[in-house]
């Protein structure tokens, strides 16, 4: 059968449909890149054109074998017409006529024979091949369609993938401000309470203050009344000047 088809397509299309048989066989649907694919699409487009045309070459060789079928079949009943005249015939003179008549057809019959069996072979064999073609061209279609899904299928993974990737990052990078944000919050929070503790401890260290030096300070009727003065500065052994001799006596008893 080979033989015939490159008798019919020719070496460099044989050689073809052999490389792109040969690609379909190594070709991973599931690994298929963009360029592959490209690549895939062109042999199955010239996987198609050898399709058509085998199916061409089919028709024709079909058709060849059928008129030459046909022939022969019309030639056959001529035959056997002849035959019959033949058997009913009386007249030696027309009976030879006819069975010259006969032996052509029969000859015609026995050549016909050897092309008639040619042509029913080479029916048979563009069939097969193109049979072949056109299952190689169904699977090819398939892979190359499955092919398709699984990379439209692996884009759409990868860009959600990469949307959730994005999203995440942006997770965790609000994450990150929530965290500064509170960790801010609590330095003021601790800052403040510091604050609050000094500012309280400055207030009670000044109401101390105040509460002693209100208890230590003369009121007003140790200063305003005299005898109470004199009753003080003798209790705690200062003696109050009340003249002008008694002035002079300390006066000169602090610089002795």
């Amino acid at each position: 059968m080979l033989a015939f088809i490159r008798n019919l397509m020719g070496v460099k299309t044989d050689q073809a449909v052999q490389g792109a048989m040969e690609a379909l066989v190594r070709w991973d649907p599931k690994s298929a890149t963009e360029a592959e694919l490209r690549t895939m699409e062109q042999h199955l487009d010239g996987l198609g054109r050898q399709v058509a045309e085998a199916r061409a070459i089919y028709d024709r060789e079909q058709r060849e074998a059928d008129e030459i079928k046909a022939l022969s079949t019309q030639r056959m009943a001529a035959a056997e017409h002849l035959q019959r005249q033949i058997d009913a015939q009386t007249d030696p003179a027309r009976k030879a006529g006819l069975e010259k008549s006969l032996e052509t057809i029969v000859a015609m019959l026995e050549e016909m024979a050897p092309e008639i069996e040619r042509e029913a072979r080479d029916a048979v064999d563009a069939r097969e091949f193109l049979e072949m073609l056109e299952k190689n061209y169904a699977e090819a279609g398939a892979k190359l369609k499955a092919a398709r899904a699984e990379l439209t299928r692996a884009q759409r993974d990868m860009g959600r993938a990469d949307q959730q990737r994005a999203m995440a990052e942006r997770q965790a990078e609000a994450a990150r401000q929530a965290a500064g944000l509170a960790g801010a919050t609590s330095g003021l929070s601790v800052a403040l309470k510091a604050m609050q503790d000094t500012a309280a401890k400055d207030l009670a260290a000044a109401e101390a203050a105040n509460a002693k030096a209100k208890l230590l300070r003369p009121s007003a009727p140790e200063k305003e009344d005299p005898n109470i003065a004199a009753a003080l500065a003798a209790a705690s052994g200062k003696a109050t000047a009340t003249s002008l001799s008694d002035r002079l006596a300390a006066l000169k008893a602090k610089q002795g």
